[in-house]
């Protein structure tokens, strides 16, 4: 190939590029998403997910992964200049938070994630700007709003259901029943879906301000909405780990971002 026709020809895209460009052309810009860090403790480094972001950017979104801050100048700051919320998986929360004492079979804490997340929560709630949760952030936001969790599911609540699968994540280990007139049910136009599952920690008691919208099949809460906010959802599974062409995680995605533009 000749330098003129190297030239000559555009550079290619990525799909999620592509896509994400498109979201901005249909919404008319690109609503700009937090996503809160995660933790790698062994090499004291903060970190993120890839898919998290590739989701958000394939909807329309700008994603910007947070800085990890204890000011509450820094978080108000962020806070006002969000669109959206994501509070992504990772360490078990603390039981401090729901009154608990800490059992053996809890994992690792992460009291600065719990501490940042909190307060980024509690500022999207007071500006109305949209949050989802997944895994460990569905968990918070129950746990913020009054609600509790189990700390290990194979020790407090035995099941034959895997909630904790091994690889490929992209794979689905088990069903969710959607609540019929719920949200999520109307936005898939299905009553059941099927999810993958990394957790071993779980709703157990509902926030009274969240109302479920999907279920396991062993009843634990797969995914919850608050009613009073415009927009606060959580997923109990990971969209992101799931295949790019997954059609539900692709709507909850898009319908995170298609509130984040107003």
């Amino acid at each position: 190939m000749s330098d003129k026709t190297a030239r000559s020809r555009p550079a290619r895209q990525a799909p999620d590029t592509v896509r994400a460009q498109k979201g901005m052309l249909d919404m008319g810009k690109q609503p700009i998403i937090g996503v809160a860090p995660l933790l790698d403790r062994a090499r004291g480094r903060w970190w993120m997910v890839s898919e998290y972001l590739d989701r958000l950017a394939g909807a329309g979104a700008l994603p910007v992964v947070l800085p990890m801050t204890e000011r509450p100048d820094t978080a108000e700051g962020l806070a006002d200049r969000l669109d959206g919320l994501l509070l992504p998986g990772g360490h078990d929360i603390s039981p401090d938070l729901y009154g608990e004492a800490l059992l053996p079979a809890c994992g690792e804490l992460s009291p600065q994630r719990d501490g940042l997340e909190a307060r980024l929560f509690a500022l999207a709630l007071e500006r109305g700007k949209p949050v989802l949760g997944i895994c460990r952030g569905f968990q918070l936001i129950n746990v913020l709003l009054g609600g509790s969790l189990y700390q290990d599911l194979p020790t407090q609540y035995p099941s034959e259901l895997l909630h904790r699968q091994e690889k490929p994540y992209a794979a689905p280990c088990h069903g969710a029943a959607l609540e019929r007139g719920t949200p999520l049910q109307a936005l898939l136009g299905t009553d059941a879906i099927q999810v993958n599952s990394l957790h071993h920690q779980a709703v157990r008691t509902l926030s009274p301000r969240l109302e479920a919208m999907a279920y396991a099949p062993d009843g634990l809460v797969e995914a919850a909405w608050m009613p009073e906010a415009p927009f606060v959802w959580g997923v109990q599974w990971h969209p992101e780990l799931m295949p790019p062409e997954d059609a539900p995680s692709r709507a909850l995605f898009r319908r995170f971002v298609q509130a984040a533009g107003g």
